[in-house]
């Protein structure tokens, strides 16, 4: 019996002792074994099964996978004296987790020295550029303004040298030296916002707004000249039409007249009397009515139908 709880005792020992000397390394972790405080080893970056010597040594563990860092806001003067407020973040690794450990220790205190560190770069790289660097790739042509619009290329002032994506590029290589000492690679930084500062901002806002009131005149203009011409167009089409319409009239009348005069001139011919006794008649009833007075002799062929002249 005895002897049988040396044993389980022992086991239990033994158990504990494995416990507390096992430790699995994840696919996303790194760890440090410290002894004391001081680090032993070579640090664990594969993932699996490990063991330390318990109750003397500790396991430290440290992410392997990308980092977030976002920087706070800050103002910051370009090299054309256009203040801007620029907000730029980065990811990182730990690649050495020795150096890591022994410098900044941790994740919190490694994001003060990212402060520290990727800040004054950005705002360096900043004043020392002009505003369109920061803001644009490349030498594109602008598309800000609406289609009719002939001189868009006058616009385009100032031309890019290095652009936003070299920019951050130098930020990180800026930043980089001095990061290497606490075991962190900056794998990549980016501007994540541009905003003009208030005043600014007011200023270019109703540069803006002016423009467009240029660009909506000048298509109010080119539309009114547009239904001037329509109007035009319409015009002369108008009196074309008309004129033709006359000149066909005129045709068809002077043709009827002819006609008309052809079958009177026929008329005549066969019966010169009958002729002359209607065209009378049709002068009595355009020149006479109810009310009509005439003062003449009565030997005057106008009568002479009256008087019972016969041919």
């Amino acid at each position: 019996m005895k002897s049988k709880g040396i044993f389980l005792i022992a086991a239990a020992i033994a158990i504990a002792l494995v416990y507390f000397s096992a430790y699995v390394v994840d696919e996303t972790e790194q760890v440090v074994i410290t002894q004391f405080g001081k680090v032993v080893g070579t640090p664990k970056q594969a993932s699996g099964l490990y063991f330390k010597i318990p109750f003397i040594q500790d396991a430290t563990y440290f992410p392997k996978n990308l980092l977030e860092w976002d920087g706070d806001s800050g103002q910051i003067p370009t090299l054309d004296k256009t203040y801007i407020w620029v907000n730029a973040f980065a990811r990182w690794k730990i690649v050495d987790p020795v150096k890591f450990f022994q410098t900044v220790n941790n994740t919190i205190s490694a994001q003060g020295r990212l402060d520290d560190i990727i800040d004054p770069a950005t705002r360096n790289l900043i004043t020392e550029n002009r505003l369109i660097e920061a803001v644009r790739l490349t030498n594109r042509e602008l598309d800000t303004f609406e289609h009719g619009i002939e001189d868009t290329k006058k616009v385009q002032t100032f031309q890019v040298t290095i652009g936003r994506e070299k920019l951050t590029k130098q930020i990180l290589e800026q930043a980089q030296p001095k990061l290497t000492p606490f075991g962190i690679e900056l794998v990549d930084v980016k501007i994540k916002r541009i905003n003009y500062v208030e005043q600014v901002r007011d200023s270019v806002y109703g540069r803006m707004i002016a423009e467009r009131k240029q660009i909506a005149e000048k298509f109010r203009s080119e539309g009114k000249g547009e239904a001037q011409k329509i109007l035009g167009d319409k015009e002369k089409e108008l009196k074309q039409i008309t004129s033709e319409a006359y000149r066909q009239a005129q045709f068809i009348k002077g043709k009827a007249d002819a006609e008309a005069t052809t079958l009177y001139a026929e008329a005549y011919g066969v019966d010169p009397g009958f002729y002359s006794f209607i065209k009378t008649l049709e002068i009595y009833s355009e020149t006479l009515d109810k009310d009509s007075s005439l003062v003449i002799s009565t030997d005057s062929e106008f009568f002479k139908y009256l008087k019972g002249y016969s041919p």
